[in-house]
């Protein structure tokens, strides 16, 4: 009886040891599938002593200093080498853990330690730490395109591997999955694909890696290079995939199941495939209360409406339909264009090219000077020229607020969008008077509703139309609607978490 359960015990711990050996090399598999997890022997020969890390997690000095030149310096002590446990007296590092815990494993793997096995596959194995927590935290990676007042203020930086680490610090799973390509024929520059396994459809992962690779050019300097190149549709003016410098709208991208495309050399991170709501969408929309976020999105939604057709408004109403005119202010109206020689579109136009001209001035210029320029200039050229009659000073202030309302769209590119629509809706303004209007808003439509981001819908969830996921697009709904994914990503999984249950809580005086 007693050899009988010696042998069940023995072909249980057997069995054991292969359930946790088929774990630790289902969890080496996975971390492979990242272009940044390396793995080599630190002997000579194969399957002995093997370490395995994430390479942009790790702190690459302590690994050559603390580890491979320790081993290099003393060849005997690891020729004597035989148990696992010896490896702390022989490497000069405090934490060191000696563990047969997978799930330990995977955790310490993805906040910056190494494991060490003596064997291929063997059971037990040693973690070390090697991550340095200040990688990326420096004062000069603030974000500064898409400032927000609440919320983190860490962006991303020119260095690929940087961005990666900080990536990994806000997503601490082993399915968030990396794959690196070379882009240029000349410049053979990296190129990482980043998201989520179990959650993003592979189709998406699958056209992005493809347009990728497709790419033939001899030098890619910029991220926003690479949206030129692989959007859907290049002869738009709107931008197809959402450019960020912000690590948190990044990472919001990627737990809805999108993918995000880095490029070493530039700050900004691609996401995709990207809606034209989504460029109206804050990060602190989600760290504020859900009726003043949702407030603030239809702000900016009617801002961009207002700058887009308050000056070609203008000129068709006093060019072909005074009647529209209420009498309170056609006096005003009048007395403020009665020395004015040019017809409205003239003076819309000359007004508008004004404007630009500061805006790019100002933005080629340093920050100092162009703060002095934007304020100084926008006050003396506009004073100046209602004073010499060019302009009417109802005029000006329509374009002063046109201006302003086109800032309040947190992405750069749709707000040079915006600045571009202005100028056909006031030529066919000025050509068909309302009808120019009605036709530059229909050809707005059938344009916007003929784009596609990655074979997904421009306009949806509008058109097509996806009533369940309207919770989270004109307005920020509470986070009881928002729970699930949207399903125009076709996630793989749908749900991002579980919904609270607000039940009433019992009152103790009720008792």
């Amino acid at each position: 009886m007693f050899l009988k359960k010696t042998k069940i015990r023995s072909k249980e711990e057997e069995q054991a040891n292969t359930e946790n050996s088929q774990c630790i090399g289902e969890l080496l598999a996975k971390a492979k599938k990242s272009s940044d997890f390396k793995q080599f022997p630190l002997r000579d020969e194969s399957g002995q002593l093997i370490i395995s890390y994430y390479n942009t997690l790790i702190d690459q000095q302590q690994l050559q200093l603390k580890i491979l030149l320790g081993f290099r310096d003393r060849p005997y002590e690891l020729a004597k080498l035989e148990k696992i446990d010896d490896i702390k007296k022989m490497i000069p590092i405090e934490d060191i853990v000696i563990t047969d815990n997978i799930k330990e494993a995977e955790s310490k793997l993805l906040k910056g330690y190494a494991i060490l096995q003596m064997r291929e596959n063997d059971q037990r194995f040693a973690l070390i730490l090697l991550s340095n927590e200040k990688v990326g935290l420096r004062e000069q990676n603030n974000v500064e395109n898409e400032f927000s007042v609440v919320g983190p203020q860490v962006g991303f930086v020119e260095n690929i591997d940087v961005n990666i680490h900080l990536l990994r610090q806000q997503l601490n799973t082993s399915n968030l999955t990396i794959k690196e390509i070379n882009v240029g024929a000349i410049s053979h520059t990296r190129v990482i694909i980043a998201y989520i396994e179990g959650v993003t459809n592979e189709q998406h992962v699958n056209t992005m890696t493809q347009r990728l690779r497709d790419i033939d050019f001899d030098v890619v300097f910029d991220s926003s290079q690479l949206h030129l190149l692989i959007t859907d549709n290049s002869i738009t003016p709107f931008p197809l995939l959402l450019s960020t410098e912000r690590i948190d709208r990044a990472v919001f991208a990627l737990i809805n199941g999108q993918v995000a495309v880095f490029s070493n050399g530039s700050s900004f991170a691609i996401t995709g495939p990207s809606t034209l709501l989504d460029f109206f969408i804050s990060p602190e929309d989600y760290l504020l209360p859900w009726i003043i976020a949702s407030l603030f999105r239809l702000i900016r939604i009617f801002s961009v409406l207002f700058s887009i057709f308050a000056t070609s408004i203008y000129i068709v109403v006093l060019t072909y339909h005074y009647e529209v005119i209420p009498d309170v202010l056609f006096g005003a109206l009048s007395y403020s264009r009665h020395n004015v020689p040019f017809p409205p579109v003239i003076e819309v136009l000359f007004l508008e090219f004004t404007i630009e001209l500061l805006r790019e001035a100002g933005a080629r210029l340093p920050t100092k000077v162009g703060q002095t320029l934007g304020i100084v200039g926008g006050i003396v050229v506009g004073q100046a020229a209602v004073e010499a009659a060019l302009t009417s000073n109802v005029l000006l202030i329509i374009v002063a607020l046109s201006a302003l309302a086109s800032f309040t769209t947190p992405i750069y590119k749709m707000s040079n969008t915006i600045r571009f629509l202005r100028f056909p809706l006031i030529i066919v303004a000025s050509i068909w008077g309302g009808l120019g209007i009605v036709l530059g808003i229909s050809f707005l439509i059938v344009h916007l509703t003929r784009l596609e981001s990655l074979g997904t819908p421009y306009t949806v969830p509008l058109y097509p139309f996806r009533r369940q996921d309207l919770a989270d697009s004109f307005i920020r709904s509470s986070y009881n609607l928002t729970s699930k994914r949207l399903s125009y990503l076709r996630p793989k999984s749908i749900w991002r978490y579980q919904p609270h249950n607000h039940k009433r809580k019992k009152n103790e005086f009720d008792e």
